[in-house]
């Protein structure tokens, strides 16, 4: 992929500082397009064949409710069919059975949470490498005031502290929206780990028992 010049000549102005930033930024949005495109697979906004399995699990439709979730890839169907069948085994206690649920609910929960410590870590390294790269542009232009002494040009500080000042603003320009994003996929997690807990709850508090 070739840049275009203009933005070349944008990042040079800023120096290395805003190059290392402008990569954080495609790697901001490659997590959070994998992050929506994962929670999608995940079935994260659907969630109305689990609510109508569980209706028929309460109502005492072993079958119907199995049926409605076999084969779907949705988090929430997947942790309540594994609930049913812990339920249904009369090899396991209720209590082993909530274990057995518990433990592939952990597994995939964990799923959901992937990918959002990266994004932390961007949101709070961004703007510090956007400062680090302000003082160092702020350094360079007082050292080259100084050198120049009495035929120092206003004009060329001030163009040296604009500069500088670019690489604050595009680490805060990155950090925000990945704190944004993270926030977001966080209550989209806690959400999906409250669904399979009210779930699990009616698994193992209505319907059939282990014969």
């Amino acid at each position: 992929m070739i840049l275009p010049p203009s933005l070349i000549a944008f990042l040079e102005r800023g120096g290395p500082v805003l190059w290392l930033i402008a990569a954080l930024s495609v790697l901001t949005l490659a997590l959070i397009l994998w992050k929506l495109w994962q929670l999608a697979r995940l079935g994260a906004w659907s969630g109305a064949a689990t609510a109508a399995a569980l209706e028929d699990w309460a109502q005492g439709d072993v079958d119907g409710a199995r049926a409605r979730l076999s084969g779907r890839r949705s988090i929430r169907a997947r942790m309540a069919l594994a609930a049913m069948d812990a339920r249904l085994d009369p090899v396991l206690k209720e209590a082993q059975a909530r274990e057995e649920t518990t433990a592939h609910a952990r597994i995939d929960l964990a799923h959901t949470r992937s990918g959002l410590r990266a994004l932390e870590l961007i949101a709070t390294t961004a703007p510090l490498l956007g400062l680090l790269g302000t003082v160092v542009g702020m350094i360079d232009a007082f050292q080259a005031l100084q050198e120049a002494g009495s035929r120092a040009d206003p004009a060329a500080l001030a163009g040296g502290i604009w500069e500088a000042l670019l690489t604050t603003a595009a680490g805060m320009a990155v950090a925000i929206p990945a704190g944004v994003a993270l926030t977001w996929f966080e209550s989209i997690a806690a959400r999906l780990q409250g669904d399979m807990e009210t779930a699990a709850t009616r698994v193992f508090t209505r319907g059939p028992k282990a014969p």
